[in-house]
């Protein structure tokens, strides 16, 4: 993607009408096999059950959805999400998902910036968490790039096979 492409993307709010776009979406990366926990077998989710998430982050004063959308198309979201719990209420952890096609172009970079302005903006979030497959050097790339630093690690949380083992790494940052 150009630069100029680039220049003519906008971070919304998603809406109600994005749920079927953000679904389509997370099943292109769960297909993909590489950066999702669900394998794409046991993926069902349906556009009601999206819409019905969509509906409850977007009322949640606590959490947030942004998508990326380059000449009406969504090609990227964000989301940050809060546990019901007094213990937890002041962080979440967020989930990000870029059509493989629009990657490497800075749109994951501009969902988390405007992701991180919304924390810092949020009265109720203080630390904002995620976990990574250790494999995902690029994504692990930005976000230290961006503060997030790691604060533990699963080792060998994820088996992809008889032989073969996936680290998953906890990181956040402070708001």
């Amino acid at each position: 993607m150009s630069e100029n492409k680039l220049q003519k993307s906008i971070i919304r709010t998603a809406r109600i009408e994005d749920s079927a776009a953000l679904l389509d979406i997370q099943r292109e990366v769960v297909a993909e096999g590489q950066y999702f926990i669900s394998v794409s077998e046991e993926f069902n989710k349906t556009v009601e059950e999206q819409l019905e998430w969509v509906k409850n982050t977007l009322e949640n004063e606590r959490e947030t959805l942004l998508v990326a959308e380059v000449n009406g198309e969504i090609i990227g979201w964000i989301c940050f999400n809060t546990q019901n719990r007094k213990r937890l209420s002041h962080t979440g952890s967020l989930g990000i998902m870029v059509k493989k096609e629009m990657r490497n172009a800075g749109i994951g970079r501009l969902l988390l910036e405007e992701l991180l302005i919304w924390a810092k903006k949020n009265p109720f979030i203080e630390k904002v968490s995620l976990a990574v497959f250790a494999t995902n050097t690029r994504a692990i790339t930005l976000y230290k790039s961006l503060g997030f630093v790691e604060e533990g690690r699963k080792v060998k949380e994820y088996k992809l096979n008889d032989h073969e083992y996936l680290d998953d790494i906890l990181m956040c940052i402070f708001v």
